[in-house]
């Protein structure tokens, strides 16, 4: 015979939270683990317990329970990921920005267009820095059409 466990709080859900969940679940580009906690909160809320929800999608008791207390927790914020740990980031939008503006808007002296050594010593970060932006926003001063005055 099994023992009750720790009893567990009931679990609503609202309309509105309802609908963003079943949103989450027929959308094609929503993250599979995102879809999967979306459909374990829709199952609790059916009332069927974590053992059943565990069994019908085949995944850990655990897994539901993790899941089910999250959102009764923090709602819909918390079935979405918590930031990784990691080193920040350390280049800014505002670096970011200071970069797309001065290769786009300014031209340097003594020469047509921007190169990545000379924006690099312009604004003081690395060659790669500025690879890296220049990549990302697809910007290639040297192909430009026209030279600028």
């Amino acid at each position: 015979m099994s023992r009750p466990g720790p009893k567990i709080p009931p679990l609503s859900v609202t309309d509105a939270q309802r609908a963003v969940l079943a949103g989450w679940l027929r959308r094609r580009t929503t993250a599979q683990a995102l879809a999967q906690r979306s459909r374990i909160v829709l199952e609790c809320a059916e009332g069927r317990s974590i053992m059943e929800v565990s069994r019908q999608l085949r995944i850990a008791p655990d897994t539901v329970r993790t899941w089910r207390l999250r959102f009764i927790e923090r709602g819909l914020d918390g079935l979405c990921d918590d930031p990784r740990p990691g080193v920040p980031r350390k280049v800014t939008d505002a670096d970011v920005e200071r970069v797309i503006v001065k290769t786009l808007e300014e031209t340097p002296k003594n020469a047509t267009h921007w190169s990545m050594k000379s924006t690099a010593a312009a604004t003081g970060m690395s060659q790669s820095t500025i690879s890296r932006i220049w990549r990302a926003f697809a910007l290639a001063p040297h192909r430009s059409q026209t030279i600028p005055p």
